[in-house]
């Protein structure tokens, strides 16, 4: 099962494009809709907020009176408290339920509004989020709400920021001009991503994906480790004792394939084969036979280079996730060179100039790794040098 999250800001069009998943054969669950089913007529949640605020947050039918008990918890922190220790469980727990009955190849497309201020991003395989400019937007709610512009800017601005939804989006649809354009990338979407995304969790396997080549430095790359890196935490719960973005991602202004290296650290190798499963159920699947980092030669004990790797399972970003345990030279090494290089302009331009270099041989991905080992190996001495002058520590 894959678990999509679907969010926008009000007057985005976020509906036009539930309907178009749904069409695809998307399972489609809305949040407000959820909300509202808690506390209809006879259910324990609608008696228990009764009880907590009052017959006057009825209608005469005995139904939910929602302007009345906005009323009531409007401005009022405590009353809001009391409010979602009621409803928020019942929302979750319902949730959860339609989750378990949705069918095990299913993609499942959650409708939250509120995805982002809530801060339920990592909880998904992907996000998707919609967008419209602010002037869109405030004719929609127009035309479909008989708002007036005064009071749409007003609910637009008491929302996420658009810099606060790019940064929890995987998948950012612009649905400000005519619905066609959006359905179309929707359409894409389902094909090219979704679709085989869903697959690969339920078969536990790495996506194919184009090889990797050189290309600029990507500012957003920080951003979506960060994305990459919630999931994971929440796939390892109490096991990850950090996660780190390394790699040349890592390094601003550092040219790279554009492939995002997370370190996932933990207490013992024991530790990471016991996550192995959830982390390949979070979209992480298990590599096998890259269990090792290169240990030096004549290194007494090789088996400090232990490592576990988990790949990718979304076509759409292609991720290594190297599993190491604390304090073993693999780990070590790894947050070295990546500050070491963030540090030291020299020394990162002769390792781009080197990665340049390899990519003109035009050699295959093996040969682009075996090609820079060399350079580590010479320059770790300086990485280490700068490290005791500096006072570095992992």
């Amino acid at each position: 099962m894959l678990r999509v999250g679907l969010t926008g800001g009000i007057g985005a069009g976020k509906s036009t494009v539930a309907r178009r998943l749904a069409e695809h054969g998307a399972v489609v669950l809305d949040a407000d809709r959820i909300a509202r089913e808690v506390v209809e007529p006879g259910t324990e949640g609608l008696a228990e907020v009764v009880a907590a605020f009052g017959t006057d947050v009825l209608t005469a039918d005995g139904a939910l009176d929602r302007a009345a008990l906005a009323g009531r918890v409007f401005g009022d922190d405590a009353a809001r408290q009391r409010l979602n220790a009621i409803l928020h469980p019942r929302i979750g727990a319902r949730t959860a339920e339609l989750m378990a009955a949705a069918p095990p190849d299913a993609i499942v497309v959650h409708d939250v509004p509120l995805l982002v201020e809530n801060g339920l991003a990592p909880t998904y395989h992907l996000v998707l989020v919609v967008h419209a400019d602010v002037r869109a937007r405030v004719r929609r709610l127009a035309a479909t709400r008989g708002m007036t512009e005064r009071d749409a800017r007003a609910r637009v601005a008491a929302q996420a920021s658009d810099e606060q939804r790019r940064a929890a989006a995987d998948v950012w649809l612009d649905n400000t001009g005519e619905p066609e354009r959006v359905l179309a990338d929707v359409d894409v979407l389902w094909t090219d991503r979704l679709v085989p995304f869903e697959a690969n969790v339920r078969y536990g396997r790495g996506a194919q994906c184009s090889v990797p080549v050189l290309v600029e430095p990507d500012p957003t790359w920080p951003a979506q480790a960060e994305r990459l890196a919630a999931r994971v935490r929440l796939a390892a719960g109490e096991t990850a004792l950090r996660v780190d973005h390394v790699g040349s991602t890592a390094v601003p202004g550092l040219a790279a394939k554009d492939v995002i290296d997370l370190q996932l650290t933990v207490a013992s190798l024991d530790d990471a084969d016991a996550i192995a499963g959830a982390l390949g159920q979070a979209g992480f699947p298990y590599l096998p036979g890259f269990d090792q980092d290169d240990p030096k030669p004549g290194d007494p004990d090789p088996e400090r280079w232990r490592k576990r790797v988990h790949t990718n399972a979304d076509p759409g970003r292609r991720v290594n996730l190297h599993v190491r345990v604390l304090g073993s030279p693999g780990w070590r090494q790894t947050l070295l060179f990546r500050d070491w290089l963030r540090a030291d302009a020299p020394a990162r331009t002769e390792y781009e100039q080197l990665k340049r270099r390899l990519v003109k041989e035009d050699v295959d991905i093996e040969g682009y790794v075996a090609g820079k080992r060399p350079w580590f190996d010479d320059a770790l001495p300086r990485a280490e040098n700068w490290a005791r002058r500096t006072g570095w520590t992992p």
